[in-house]
């Protein structure tokens, strides 16, 4: 059985009418594909960086098996493979001279992945994050509620947003992926940021979640200034804006989490949400 099947591209309509529909059989498995594809086909590469964004298609008989994407200068992020499909891309890649920061997959994916390129190229890699994502279950809203209460960033928010989107990518460690300031236009356009707010008004805490694309919404990001949290502030804010999401009409509400972090996983599950899987970033130098 042929494993080498590849179609790269670089024409997001190509990528899509390829891969489309295989990426909606598993909206959740593949949320992030899905939303960057979204954002790229709705607001133009840009939004991601200068480079040209790649997309690879696995066909086999006719059949999507896997794809990837890739929007330079950021990781690689790839559907599931097995070892030797893995090892199959890998050495495609290097074949053609790719120098990939890293990969972004399911955990046996990634594992895969990561083996094979090291061994094809001679890279060296080192683990970044271990994520795990998570799906709503039955929402359960804290009680009681910080004091305070919910409000939606709109236009004269915007300072504040970028400001903390800065923030947030510098504490998860994962690098700006996207401007901060696209990143915070789409968003109010979008009405997708829900502050939670002391009762003076002040912002103390943000959950955002993405627009909506095969029944699934993801919620992303959460954040809470270091010198407010432990009030219960992230929580209320999760809950308020995954009640949104699915009112909205939502099929499923998913996010990340850093497993790192039992602060934030116990946090999550306690409103409702359940695991999904785990997924893993690893970078190559």
């Amino acid at each position: 059985m042929r494993t080498d099947d590849w179609h790269l591209t670089h024409d997001l309509d190509d990528f899509l009418a390829r891969a489309g529909s295989f990426l909606r059989t598993q909206p959740a498995l593949h949320t992030v594909p899905l939303t960057v594809t979204e954002t790229l086909r709705t607001r133009g590469p840009h939004v991601y960086g200068d480079g040209v964004p790649e997309f690879g298609v696995l066909e086999r008989d006719g059949t999507v098996r896997a794809s990837f994407f890739r929007t330079p200068p950021h990781w690689l992020n790839l559907t599931a493979l097995t070892p030797e499909e893995a090892d199959t891309l890998a050495a495609r890649l290097a074949a053609l001279g790719q120098r990939l920061p890293g990969v972004n997959a399911d955990r046996d994916t990634a594992a895969a992945f990561t083996e094979a390129w090291q061994r094809h190229t001679g890279a060296t890699a080192t683990l970044r994050q271990r994520q795990r994502l998570y799906r709503l279950g039955t929402l359960t809203v804290p009680d009681p509620a910080p004091p305070g209460g919910p409000r939606i960033a709109v236009e004269a928010d915007r300072a504040q947003l970028i400001r903390w989107h800065s923030e947030f990518t510098e504490a998860i460690g994962m690098g700006t992926v996207r401007n901060a300031g696209e990143w915070a236009d789409a968003r109010i356009e979008q009405g997708g940021i829900t502050f939670w707010e002391a009762p003076d008004g002040t912002p103390v805490a943000m959950a955002g979640r993405t627009p909506r694309i095969a029944g699934q919404i993801r919620v992303a990001p959460v954040y809470t200034p270091p010198h407010l949290r432990g009030r219960g502030y992230a929580g209320a804010a999760t809950a308020e804006i995954s009640r949104t999401a699915l009112a909205s009409g939502a099929q499923e509400v998913l996010l990340f989490t850093d497993l790192a972090n039992p602060t934030s996983n116990g946090l999550y599950q306690r409103i409702g949400y359940r695991a999904v899987g785990d997924f893993t970033v690893y970078d190559f130098s």
